[in-house]
């Protein structure tokens, strides 16, 4: 199975966040193999500059090294943007270009602590704790 991790579910494992143990389960499913997890590449910078306020510029490089390592990056390519652009049902522009990443990764799911960002997606929002219960991941 294939799922796009959204930029704040990441987040949340990084920095321990509410949703901590969800967001843990997910990037362990990940690891394991047991899911096939990308990221989109934008997800990447914005985490960088989010992550400024807690880490040193060292340590978020070391952080960001390990999770690309662990989960595949989605490219961002003209198309994608180009796509993005032209969907003006989206609200938010990072949001629909998730969206692009995960149909072009053949995505069943973008896990994603908003779901209602996610309404005009062809690809399926769920939350990590959803995903988790639906695929028999935790009780």
């Amino acid at each position: 199975m294939n799922v796009l991790i959204d930029t704040n579910i990441l987040l949340d494992f990084i920095q321990h966040r509410e949703n901590f143990s969800d967001s843990e389960i997910i990037i362990k499913l990940c690891a394991s193999g047991d899911i096939n997890g990308f990221m989109a590449a934008h997800s990447v910078p914005n985490m960088f500059y989010i992550l400024r306020k807690n880490f040193t510029d060292e340590e978020r490089r070391e952080i960001l090294l390990s999770l690309v390592e662990l989960i595949p990056v989605a490219s961002i390519d003209q198309t994608k943007i180009i796509a993005a652009l032209n969907q003006k049902m989206f609200l938010d522009f990072e949001d629909c270009l998730q969206a692009e990443c995960a149909k072009v990764v053949k995505a069943d799911y973008i896990i994603t602590r908003n779901v209602k960002d996610y309404e005009e997606s062809k690809v399926k929002a769920i939350t990590a704790a959803d995903f988790l219960k639906l695929n028999n991941f935790k009780d």
